[in-house]
């Protein structure tokens, strides 16, 4: 056996292969377009369907709190009945919800359609990302492949805004949720031409219980960490996560007892599969995080509106697929590791840069810091997602994809909550004085000295030489808090 290497060598990705994955990335480049118009899309639908304020946050955030809580579900699912073809039962699923979403007739509609686009949502990840490990079996060519799978994201995030805006400007609200149906449409058609169909020959039957308590564990962590974020620990956020955390070990409990388990935890024994999930997870913390300050910097203390503000968000998308394809040259001369913890270096380089930001006319300094965190953040995030998918075995691939996109998940929430609150604390401790005496009641100051958009607020009712006195006055407690 040892005087036969070739048949240990992997075979190489032809045409079909990389035509294959321009395809896959359509969804992918969909999902990140879809989370950003909505953004620029609220106003207008809060003129529209009049929802209250409960019911908004809810539009803007089930589609996430079902697409973290499911990816798990989708991903075994995936390895089950086939990656291909839950793929494309997502993509019709994604069709008809755009389309629903589209010609909501009010608040409520609107939030079902999101959970069902949610639902959809989380199949695309999962089964995208476990199609280009089968498909891609040299792990060279694997490693540019989830480049590239990386990228997309980062395509539709520099996409969406710009044709966000346009639509919004010419149509109504809905108009940014149709973008998705012409996109579905063409994976439908090219997807069973183009893409291979994958499967575990020995997947056993879906355990519906370990479903639950997987998506019970997600949403009840996420929800609780969502709204310590946008508002403050109290009671419920922290026994929601409490419960979710008491589902999680319930569920893992029931893993270790399951003759074929929902996810097989001997993966995190791999210590390339839980390293680089730690390492995932923390470029997700600081990114998502960061993301929170820029856009509060652009648009409340430089004004800029938020086309304007997506548009300069842009030089950092694009500085994210420059990193994400010069990757594969980098890890073919060096050690993943090496790349990996170089890439964090460039990236620590760009949020130092944030300590001394400008408060007034500091756009060029933001920009530059967000383009040299972008390209350092990439290695980590293509090299960390080749390492736990390429360590998971093939006919796992899909419950491995979504591992990897679950601790996504988590980091993001992490990092708007935890650095969110931080900032929060910071800004209302060096706020003190700096709202000047007798400029608006008790309520409206109390307002200011909580939050910069209560200050711009407050600045705005003064107008005059004082609101402007007050802009500039409240400007350098939000670099500090940036900072």
């Amino acid at each position: 056996m040892s005087d036969t290497p070739n048949t240990l060598t992997p075979a190489r990705a032809t045409a079909r292969e990389w035509t294959g994955l321009a395809v896959i990335a359509l969804p992918c480049m969909l999902y990140s377009m879809d989370l950003t118009v909505l953004n620029l899309a609220i106003p207008s639908i809060s003129e529209d369907l009049k929802p209250t304020a409960s019911q908004l946050l809810w539009i803007v955030d089930i589609y996430g709190f079902f697409v973290a809580g499911l990816l798990v579900t989708m991903g075994t699912l995936g390895d089950r009945i086939g990656r291909r073809r839950l793929l494309l039962i997502g993509a019709v699923a994604f069709g008809i919800a755009s389309v629903l979403a589209a010609f909501s007739t009010s608040a409520n509609m609107l939030i079902a359609t999101r959970a069902l686009l949610g639902v959809a949502g989380a199949t695309l990840a999962p089964s995208t990302l476990s199609l280009i490990r089968n498909m891609f079996l040299d792990p060279a060519q694997r490693t540019v492949a989830i480049g590239v799978w990386i990228s997309s994201y980062s395509a539709g995030a520099v996409i969406g805004p710009v044709l966000g805006g346009v639509l919004l400007q010419y149509f109504a609200w809905g108009s940014v949720f149709l973008i998705g149906v012409p996109v579905m449409v063409l994976l439908l058609v090219l997807g069973p031409l183009l893409l291979p169909e994958y499967r575990d020959p020995d997947a056993a039957r879906l355990d519906l219980p370990s479903v639950a308590l997987s998506l019970g564990a997600v949403l009840a962590v996420i929800y609780g960490v969502k709204q310590i974020a946008e508002h403050a620990p109290g009671v419920l956020p922290v026994l929601s996560i409490a419960v979710g955390l008491v589902l999680g070990a319930v569920f893992v409990r029931r893993q270790k007892r399951l003759a074929n388990p929902m996810i097989d935890l001997a993966l995190f024994s791999l210590p390339a599969f839980s390293v680089s999930l730690a390492a995932y997870m923390l470029a997700c913390f600081v990114m998502f995080g960061m993301f929170l300050y820029n856009a509060q910097y652009l648009q409340l203390v430089l004004g800029l509106s938020p086309l304007h503000a997506g548009l300069w968000s842009m030089p950092s998308a694009g500085a994210f697929i420059v990193g994400s394809m010069v990757v594969p040259a980098l890890a073919r001369r060096m050690r993943p590791a090496f790349v990996m913890g170089g890439g964090l270096a460039v990236a620590a380089l760009g949020f130092g840069m944030l300590v001394v930001l400008p408060a007034q006319d500091g756009l060029a300094w933001m920009v530059s810091s967000a383009v040299i965190s972008s390209l350092g953040l990439a290695p980590v995030f293509t090299l960390a997602t080749d390492l736990v998918v390429g360590s998971a075995p093939p006919e796992r691939a899909g419950v491995a994809s979504a591992v990897s996109e679950t601790s996504s998940e988590f980091g993001g929430a992490l990092g708007i909550a935890i650095l969110g609150s931080v900032g929060a604390a910071i800004y209302r401790g060096t706020m003190g004085d700096a709202v000047p005496s007798g400029l608006a009641g008790p309520v409206e100051v109390e307002a200011a000295r909580s939050t910069l958009g209560g200050a711009v607020a407050l600045a705005g009712q003064v107008g005059g030489s004082a609101g402007a006195r007050c802009s500039t006055r409240v400007a350098a407690p939000c670099c500090t808090a940036c900072g």
